[in-house]
């Protein structure tokens, strides 16, 4: 007989991005090629239903995937100019999800635990925690296969911690710290805390990646960090779950709030806008950014 599946009626919530950025120099400068990840994901639970992207007059826009199936756009500018600007609009519709409603595989209800043979050599690559000493998180208990904890209770409590411990600072450039400073210092930007959480699941044995997009404002927690802006978070491999998203940053796990543009292993995979300017300017270049989330 014949099985078929029916969605339940979804509650649906349609949304607007508008997205800004002006880099101005002192004098014309020339610009490398451009790559921007600022373009969500489809998935069952977000679906694009419109997208209009500018740039600069006379550039070539090319669109593609990378390897981490993100979808880039590679703008190329053939004239020297004083500004540089990236316009988008998206509407998009977003069905709710519950972050926790997932099944477990058998060998991954408890950590540590260990990926199978074949998920190991996919993963791997998620795995590299780049970091040479354990990083000590206060308060927090890691789990030992002495000491076992049930997998989903842990990486709560872990998210939690986090977002208790390592306070909000908003940093609209520059690279993430190293996990090691962000820790000494006590404080980061979501990116940091993003890079800060992915490496301390990776010494954990699990696959982590970076993740960047857009956060709607929602009503899990009472004060939102990160809103108003681009924003970056976590996202772990679970056995049976799949891709599950940790944001450290505001301490919960990622539902459909969270709208992913780009995923990867290091921070430059996820870079919104990545791309550089010559020659060199006496002055540094003043960049305006304007982002916007509007109900349709």
């Amino acid at each position: 007989m014949k099985k078929s599946y029916r969605r339940p009626y979804p509650l649906c919530v349609k949304l607007g991005v508008r997205y800004e950025t002006a880099y101005r120099y002192p004098a014309p400068v020339n610009f490398s090629r451009h790559e921007i990840r600022l373009f969500p994901r489809n998935d069952v639970f977000t679906r694009i239903l419109r997208l209009e992207f500018q740039t600069n007059d006379g550039a070539n826009i090319r669109f593609g995937r990378d390897v981490f199936d993100n979808c880039v756009a590679a703008c190329s500018f053939s004239t020297p100019a004083r500004e540089l600007r990236f316009h988008l609009e998206i509407d998009l519709e977003l069905e709710e999800r519950n972050p926790f409603d997932f099944l477990l595989a058998p060998e991954a209800v408890s950590l540590p635990f260990a990926y199978r043979p074949e998920l190991r050599r996919v993963l791997a690559p998620f795995q590299d925690a780049n970091e040479n000493e354990p990083l000590q998180i206060p308060r927090w208990e890691r789990p030992t296969p002495d000491a076992p904890q049930p997998t989903v209770a842990a990486l709560a409590g872990l998210n939690k911690t986090l977002h208790e411990c390592i306070g909000y600072e908003r940093r609209e450039e520059g690279p993430p710290r190293p996990p090691s400073e962000t820790l000494r210092l006590g404080r980061g930007a979501c990116r940091d805390v993003a890079l800060l959480l992915a490496s301390l699941l990776r010494q954990l044995g699990l696959a982590a990646r970076l993740t960047s997009g857009y956060l709607r404002e929602g009503e899990e927690v009472e004060s939102r960090r990160a809103e108003g802006s681009l924003h970056a978070w976590t996202e772990v491999y679970l056995p049976g779950a799949g891709w599950v998203g940790m944001d450290a940053t505001n301490g919960i796990f990622s539902n459909h709030n969270f709208i992913a543009a780009a995923v990867g292993i290091e921070p430059a995979d996820v870079t919104p806008i990545d791309g550089s300017y010559y020659p060199p300017q006496d002055r540094a270049a003043k960049m305006t950014s304007r982002l916007e989330l509007v109900s349709l």
